[in-house]
């Protein structure tokens, strides 16, 4: 009987406490027949209604407490900056004069794939050892006598006339050949020369490097005439002998002397 008594009198005071929560609190410009929810109620509506879809709440302007809890959170989830955490890597460097000076850096601390093999030392400039250099070497060609970098202008201005049309067609193959190299050779010490006097900005020796240049670049012109030409003898020739032309005459030599030759 104590036990019942004791169950009955908790589930009234259970009820009271109910009843005493879904009291609501009218004011006093409160329209007849409508409720209102207190503030101490709305965090708790709150979080019984936070599970339900934003869709079946109801609308903002009636319930904005319930919509703030559902979307806003109070606690930022990601990080501001992308940097990883400093912490990250166990091996980092912690010396406080790294970056100071050359002095008192320590060198890397993590090792790299070229810690493998040891680094090359320098050597002093007095332990240095003098490579001997070939003076016949074949690129020297390509300086001017003095192997000098930049020649003066007195050396590029002492050249003479361009090779005619006529004497380069009594050249033969071989001739013309080195000749085309020799142009090509010292074009290219020119440009090379002015170039270096553009670096240096030294003023001088323009002139004299232009003028030698349209000498060779004119002999260049000519060797290429006389190849042309050789060329369309030959497409001739070609022809005329694909036509059945022999000549009766070839070799230029008398009748007596081709019997003779002919015996």
């Amino acid at each position: 009987m104590d036990c019942m008594a004791a169950l009955t009198s908790s589930s009234h005071v259970t009820e009271a406490a109910a009843a005493k929560r879904k009291t609501i609190i009218r004011p006093t410009n409160a329209i007849p027949g409508e409720t209102k929810i207190t503030t101490m109620q709305a965090p708790r509506i709150a979080n019984r209604l936070r599970g339900l879809a934003i869709a079946e709440l109801p609308p903002p302007y009636l319930a904005p407490f319930l919509h703030r809890s559902v979307t806003l959170s109070s606690v930022q989830t990601s990080s501001f900056s992308s940097t990883a955490p400093v912490g990250a890597n166990p091996r980092r460097d912690k010396s406080k004069n790294r970056g100071v000076s050359a002095i008192k850096r320590t060198g890397p601390r993590t090792p790299f794939v070229a810690s493998r093999w040891p680094l090359p030392k320098p050597v002093a400039e007095k332990d240095l050892q003098r490579r001997e250099t070939n003076p016949n070497h074949g690129l020297w060609a390509f300086f001017p006598p003095t192997r000098e970098s930049l020649p003066l202008p007195e050396y590029d201005n002492a050249y003479g006339r361009s090779w005619g049309i006529q004497e380069l067609r009594e050249r033969s193959w071989e001739d013309l050949h080195a000749l085309w190299h020799v142009c090509v050779r010292e074009r290219n010490r020119i440009m090379t020369s002015d170039l270096e006097r553009t670096r240096v900005r030294a003023g001088y020796g323009d002139y004299e490097s232009q003028e030698r240049d349209k000498v060779i670049k004119s002999t260049m012109k000519n060797m290429k005439h006389v190849l042309r030409e050789r060329w369309y003898a030959y497409e001739d020739a070609t022809r005329l002998y694909e036509r059945g032309y022999r000549p009766e005459n070839f070799y230029g030599l008398e009748e007596s002397e081709q019997e003779a030759a002919a015996q």
